[in-house]
């Protein structure tokens, strides 16, 4: 899959918000075939690279200056806008999930209804499948602002504990997995 020609279609090159989400989808890139490798996890290297360079698409439709988007939506829609984007643009299910359920540790039905989340109801958004759960967790060691450096754990796990208890019971577990 081509997933550079869709970067550039939204994405333009001189931009500070392609910089921005070039740097970003690397680097969780990066460690998610880090962990891979060292995990020795049978996922397709050229999906993990895909849904990595992809999971974040759709923050250009949202509106977040501090990192140059300049869209109407709230930036919680990113991954459900990034994955109706990837379904338009002919990609797989499979990459197009990453991009939906990547959020957090996953969004779960409570969560929306009690934090009064702007996100559809009759989605599922936490991450299933291996690739899913990995590039959900690669992600949250990578900020799209600041130093844009790799965050220790602890303040991972301090970004989790904001969110909610059970935000950061997900994240746990996805480190019991994931963590190298």
């Amino acid at each position: 899959m081509d997933y550079q020609h869709i970067i550039d279609k939204y994405y333009p090159e001189g931009t500070r918000l392609r910089d921005i989400y070039m740097r970003h989808c690397q680097s969780v890139a990066g460690l998610a075939s880090e962990i891979a490798e060292k995990k020795n996890l049978d996922i397709d290297p050229s999906e993990i690279e895909a849904a990595a360079m992809l999971h974040d698409i759709g923050i250009f439709l949202t509106e977040a200056p501090s990192i140059e988007c300049r869209g109407t939506q709230p930036y919680i829609l990113h991954g459900i806008l990034g994955a109706k984007l990837l379904r338009t643009e002919g990609v797989s299910e499979t990459i197009a999930r990453v991009a939906e359920c990547h959020t957090g540790a996953g969004i779960s039905r409570e969560e929306i209804i009690d934090q009064d989340l702007p996100l559809p109801l009759d989605v599922d958004y936490m991450p299933s499948s291996g690739l899913e759960r990995l590039i959900c967790y690669a992600d949250k060691f990578y900020s799209k602002s600041g130093s844009m450096q790799r965050k220790p754990l602890d303040k991972v796990i301090r970004s989790m504990e904001k969110i909610s208890p059970a935000t950061l019971s997900r994240f746990m577990n996805l480190h019991k997995e994931f963590g190298i």
